[in-house]
């Protein structure tokens, strides 16, 4: 079994309080997720994120497949950080956890994802020359939605690694 983990880290010009209150709210996701990525919420939207929570999603995570992505919400520390785990998907792990922490300048988001995809050896294959493609691709565009949304903070460049083990 090999497992991957994605670490992306951007710096925004905004309060904690401004990245909880869009960052927690799980319909503000499809404004950076791609758009050719379909991304529609099926159910769990329009409430206070909550340990515990169900979202339902409809992905289409490349060109002519289109799946439901069911994940739950498994720990929240309001203005801090909340963890996402994938219960039904297109990956056989995802665990992605969420933090907000204060600099000077504004805050720092840091995602950090542990996942596994499917299909074994087959999987490993089409990692590198898909899934992480796509997942760059989809870190890359959230980045530039959320500096088009709320500014950039000169010299601080977003972080983005991928490693596997």
């Amino acid at each position: 079994m090999k497992l991957y983990q994605l670490h992306a880290k951007q710096s925004l010009p905004i309060s904690t309080e401004e990245a909880w209150e869009f960052l927690s709210k799980p319909e503000n996701l499809k404004i950076i997720t791609p758009p050719h990525m379909g991304f529609h919420i099926l159910s769990g939207n329009g409430k206070k994120m909550y340990p515990g929570q169900i979202i339902q999603y409809k992905v289409s995570p490349f060109k002519g497949y289109t799946t439901k992505w069911v994940t739950e919400i498994t720990h929240v520390k309001e203005g801090e950080y909340f963890v996402d785990e994938q219960r039904f998907g297109p990956y056989s792990l995802w665990h992605h956890k969420h933090f907000i922490r204060p600099i000077s300048e504004g805050v720092a988001l840091e995602d950090i994802i542990d996942y596994k995809v499917p299909f074994g050896i087959l999987g490993q294959l089409v990692h590198p020359i898909i899934v992480k493609k796509q997942l760059q691709q989809i870190f890359s565009y959230r980045e530039q939605k959320l500096t088009e949304l709320f500014g950039s903070i000169t010299g601080k460049p977003t972080e983005f690694h991928l490693k596997s083990f």
